[in-house]
């Protein structure tokens, strides 16, 4: 039956699977077209939107659609809608969607020290929208009918389950070949030095990235290079395109101080005021309410759900909002999906609050999940806090998820309801000193090596007067 394909299908892959870039001159296999390119990515940008979340700065999120839209007025797809968004996350982390949706990290903004180094990340993006990418990798999953893969912290049986927080939007870790990677390369360099840029702050961002992994320690490096193969000579390349092309840069622009101004009061890493774990108490500021989930579970935090899952991979917890206005219409809500079945939602009381709850089961493709549901009235939001496992195993699970879902409570205590990010402060040196000399006479609640990471600096290294430097305050983060 698969080896069957109709002279229509084939006609209409005809229709699109040729097609010169525009970027690049290279014939492509495309079997997305440029309205199904936009359309797919503005379906993809309200996922992102809802599950990353836009850093909420108003002035910053204007500077960077117009910056961006002058790099892409000089692309070869400058008709495009092009939409250019910071997005609420502390990693080291840019990515590009099809049809033109290009989004920085905060994360990267505090790391760049440099309009130009700005312009050789975003211009890297464009490149891949240009160039068709994105596009491209989805035509080759079309074509081996995998589709867009949706990749979940759980196992198979836990990862069909609706709701899942674990769940990730596969799109944003689609694997570009190396020629790919140099190709985003070579077009950000070109739409970096039409913008006017100074093409010699580019290899710059290459030193960052390289020296944010280094820091780690070999554990997660920047998203930017685990999403963006990083050949060891890519920055040499760089360069070498930059030697070859022409040596005059007068009336090119760095705009370093402009560009450190800009960040001046910006979140730096994790915000506590979104919700944070100590130990396995997840603690919400801003919510008000805490919960115990269950020791040595994996846990993880996103902007619409918090979920623990077992060191097995055969159970999880998850709370999130529900839409509904009562805890008896959310349960009620929660057990007509479909496939489930349950009990009669019972009220009853959490931690003090108003609560209704149900036992359930779900069929799955991969067998049948058992589990228990609390919806919590608190503050004039519902909660939906759902524990659930392998059908099997339910029966050893269910003291555990049962105390995790009996642990919420309002947070009341004074520290962490007051409890604030760290932030940046621009600073203008009055005088010749190092980052080390500065952190003595300046407490900052992160040590030395990550202010000199931040300024792309070495610890020890002069700095001279007037120079601007990126430096974190606030309170260490709990």
């Amino acid at each position: 039956m698969t080896r069957l394909i109709r002279p229509a299908v084939l006609a209409g892959l005809g229709a699109l699977g040729c097609a010169t870039n525009p970027a690049t001159g290279a014939r492509q296999i495309m079997l997305v077209s440029e309205s199904q390119e936009i359309a797919m990515g503005r379906d993809y940008d309200r996922q992102v939107v809802a599950s990353i979340g836009l850093y909420p700065d108003s002035g910053l999120e204007r500077y960077m659609q117009q910056f961006g839209m002058r790099l892409a007025a000089t692309s070869e797809r400058p008709s495009l809608p092009w939409t250019f968004r910071v997005v609420d996350d502390p990693v080291v982390n840019a990515f590009a969607l099809p049809g033109g949706f290009i989004y920085v990290t905060r994360g990267i903004l505090a790391h760049l020290n440099s309009e130009a180094e700005l312009a050789g990340v975003v211009g890297h993006e464009i490149g891949h929208v240009t160039a068709r990418h994105s596009a491209s990798q989805m035509s080759r999953q079309q074509l081996a009918q995998l589709g867009l893969a949706v990749g979940a912290i759980a196992s198979p049986e836990l990862g069909r389950y609706a709701g899942l927080a674990s769940q990730a939007l596969g799109v944003l870790f689609l694997k570009y070949s190396r020629d790919n990677e140099s190709q985003a390369d070579e077009l950000g360099l070109r739409y970096l030095r039409r913008g006017a840029y100074d093409p010699r702050e580019m290899p710059h961002v290459f030193e960052m990235l390289t020296r944010v992994s280094e820091a780690q320690g070999g554990g997660r490096v920047p998203e930017w290079l685990a999403t963006h193969p990083n050949p060891e000579n890519r920055r040499g390349r760089i360069e070498q395109e930059i030697a070859a092309g022409p040596q005059s840069f007068s009336g090119t622009a760095v705009n370093r101080d402009s560009y450190l101004q800009r960040l001046d009061g910006l979140v730096f890493g994790s915000n506590p005021r979104e919700g944070y774990f100590k130990g396995g108490q997840f603690l919400h500021p801003e919510l008000r309410f805490r919960i115990e989930f269950p020791e040595g579970w994996q846990t993880n935090n996103e902007k619409q759900a918090v979920a623990a899952v077992s060191p097995e991979q055969d159970a999880s917890v998850e709370l999130s909002l529900a839409k509904e206005a009562s805890a008896d219409a959310a349960a009620r809500a929660f057990l007509a999906q479909r496939g489930f079945t349950g009990g009669y939602p019972t009220r009853t009381s959490v931690g003090g609050l108003p609560a209704v709850s149900a036992a359930f089961a779900v069929a799955t493709d991969n067998g049948t999940l058992r589990g228990s549901i609390v919806c919590v009235e608190h503050r004039g939001a519902v909660y939906r806090i759902a524990g659930y496992a392998v059908e099997a195993r339910w029966p050893g699970y269910q003291p555990t998820v049962e105390r995790a879902l009996q642990s919420f409570h309002a947070l009341t205590d004074p520290a962490a309801l007051a409890v604030q990010p760290q932030r940046l402060d621009i600073v203008k040196l009055d005088r010749r000193t190092t980052i080390v000399e500065l952190a003595r006479q300046r407490p900052s609640p992160v040590p030395a090596a990550t202010l000199a990471l931040l300024n792309q600096v070495d610890p020890e290294t002069p700095l001279e007067a007037g120079r601007l430097v990126k430096w974190v305050v606030g309170a260490p983060l709990p």
